[in-house]
């Protein structure tokens, strides 16, 4: 009697995604640095088909398979149908992906994924391309980048809740929300609450009150306020700051991702009483990595604030 197929060996990797301009290039080229200074053989697989110069060297890319500009120019469709086109042709054409990823046994896996949001939230094929990889044993994490500016507007940070939720829902995978370009946030104005406050994702009602007090948001209170009640009603959303210049804050995100796909639990990993608890800390964990981003981002705004009520 024959045996069942071997089952592939286990891959593991990470799917990057987040709107346009998040950051989702740089921290790729980023956690590549920092992965193989650790030792680990990354592959970082280009799924973003107008991602044209690519500042990290590819080991798999879809521009050998399809290219936003040739759909716009030869179907006649904008960014946006040509984008939701490439992933569908990459769907049916998974094979081509397949193909590409066997030779990279024994590597970790970096996917560059395209920014357009609805892919993530309302288009299936990105999402079966994902569930295809599960397939072929790949346990992969979600980490969806946010730019970290969105704190410094109240609605807008309720939007970029909503589509974070909305995300996680669709795409189904273990999933890690980034705040990125942390280092630039003093530059984007005060923030109304402490950082941990939107990290934590805490207490939203005073969120909703902050815009209250906004003329043109006073308007908008009760809808902003049911919108919060669905994000608490979940609780699932929470953020981790990043700088990727920062090298302890990529062994932040980098210790949370290992975590959500299982690689810090795998036979590559020392299974030590200290690994384990490590990996064990949670919620403190992050809050104490948090207030340090604090201190270290945003103190600077408040000690310039009062310089400036020194010299008055």
């Amino acid at each position: 009697m024959s045996g069942s197929p071997a089952q592939p060996p286990v891959a593991f990797g990470q799917v990057v995604i987040g709107p346009p301009g998040s950051g989702k290039t740089t921290y790729c080229l980023g956690m590549r640095d920092f992965l193989s200074a650790l030792g680990r053989r990354v592959a970082v697989v280009n799924l973003d088909p107008a991602n044209e110069r690519l500042p990290y060297p590819c080991a798999a890319d879809i521009s050998e398979l399809v290219t936003l500009e040739d759909v716009m120019e030869s179907l006649r469709l904008g960014p946006n149908g040509g984008l939701v086109y490439c992933m569908e042709y990459l769907e049916a054409n998974c094979d081509w992906l397949r193909e590409k990823l066997a030779p990279l046994k024994g590597h970790y896996f970096l996917f560059d994924c395209p920014g357009q949001v609805e892919l993530c939230t309302h288009h299936s094929s990105l999402k079966n391309v994902f569930a295809q990889l599960a397939k072929w044993n790949f346990r992969l994490t979600a980490v969806h980048l946010v730019d970290s500016h969105y704190c410094t507007d109240p609605g807008k940070f309720i939007s970029v809740l909503c589509t974070s939720l909305s995300t996680m829902l669709h795409v189904e995978l273990p999933h890690v929300n980034i705040l990125s370009k942390m280092d630039l946030i003093e530059q984007y104005g005060k923030l109304a609450f402490n950082l941990d406050y939107y990290t934590e994702v805490l207490d939203l009602s005073y969120l909703v009150d902050h815009l209250a007090s906004d003329p043109f948001f006073k308007n908008y209170c009760r809808l902003n306020k049911k919108l919060v009640e669905v994000i608490e009603d979940y609780s699932l959303v929470s953020f981790i700051p990043l700088n990727v210049q920062d090298k302890e804050s990529m062994q932040r995100v980098m210790q949370a991702v290992d975590k959500a796909n299982g690689y810090s639990f795998g036979d590559r990993e020392c299974r030590s009483l200290a690994a384990l608890m490590s990996a064990a800390v949670g919620a403190d964990f992050h809050f104490t990595s948090t207030l340090a981003v604090q201190e270290k981002y945003v103190q600077a705004e408040e000690k310039t604030v009062e310089e400036e009520a020194m010299d008055v």
